[in-house]
């Protein structure tokens, strides 16, 4: 069955939430991308509840995050730090997650998000409500990277493709399909997506631009939204592959990775692997 439920990662603004001027700037806080989350969750009288787990600063994030939601005329606007696994199966965070409209997991550690509420009673309650209603996923950074069941957990971009020098990672597996990365233009993590799919070649990699992100229907369609680029890696016709008879810290070697590059209103079929481009109007040279 396919899920009722609309995702919209989000590629950020901001480093992991363990810089300083994290708290002067939410991620990704351009008027464009909050509207689009507030528009799929109903409108400004929509239940939003903000998760800053993944955050080092949360407090100051959940400040932003109120403000800028406030700006957009939201009004029922929560906020709920879980720094623990056993604050998750709490009847506070229950009722939150059973009465959301939109759910906004902030940037930081994706990690954390994963260990203090990957398989608890709020992520039972968040992938039932998801496959049965419609029920807004949003998360931008570190938020976006954990709702793939396969999730990059760390690495450096200037070590990827030497065998290893990703780690990997169970997301919270609201998307099968994909891998996400985010700051995937400024930080250059070409290099980082293409090992996670060199072990992973069955998926498909998408890689966010800073406030860029897509809105994801019936967890196979989805549409650009944002001033960016998203880059989408297709390794399904990949010729060669080397990486499983390699030992760790070795050059990996892969060929014939399909490469896409969207921009906003344009759209992509995950299931059939179809991108769908906006028409060009006017007179180009």
């Amino acid at each position: 069955m396919l899920p009722k439920g609309v995702l919209i990662p989000i590629g950020g603004n901001e480093d992991k939430g363990e810089e300083d001027n994290e708290k002067y700037t939410v991620e990704f806080i351009q008027e464009s991308i909050l509207s689009h989350i507030v528009r799929e969750a109903g409108g400004p009288k929509a239940k939003i509840l903000i998760i800053p787990t993944a955050s080092s600063i949360p407090i100051e994030v959940s400040e932003n995050y109120l403000r800028s939601f406030s700006q957009l005329g939201c009004t029922n606007l929560k906020v709920i730090d879980i720094q623990t696994r056993k604050q998750s199966d709490s009847d506070d965070v229950i009722k939150a997650f059973q009465t959301a409209d939109c759910i906004m997991f902030s940037g930081g550690d994706q990690s954390r998000i994963v260990r203090f509420i990957g398989n608890t009673e709020a992520h039972r309650i968040l992938m039932e409500r998801y496959q049965n209603e419609r029920l807004v996923i949003a998360g931008t950074s570190a938020g976006a990277m954990a709702m793939s069941k396969e999730m990059i957990a760390g690495g450096s971009s200037k070590e990827a493709l030497l065998k290893g020098a990703i780690k990997m990672k169970s997301g919270l597996c609201l998307v099968e399909g994909l891998i996400i990365d985010t700051h995937f233009i400024r930080r250059g993590r070409f290099s980082r997506m293409a090992e996670a799919l060199a072990t992973h070649p069955s998926l498909i990699g998408v890689g966010l631009a800073e406030d860029t992100g897509i809105i994801i229907e019936n967890g196979n369609q989805f549409k650009v939204i944002g001033s960016g680029m998203v880059i989408l890696f297709d390794p399904s016709k990949m010729t060669h592959n080397n990486y499983d008879i390699l030992e760790v810290g070795t050059p990996i070697s892969i060929g014939n990775m399909v490469v896409h590059v969207l921009a906003t209103g344009d759209e992509f079929t995950i299931n059939d692997r179809k991108v769908k481009v906006l028409p060009l109007e006017g007179n180009f040279i």
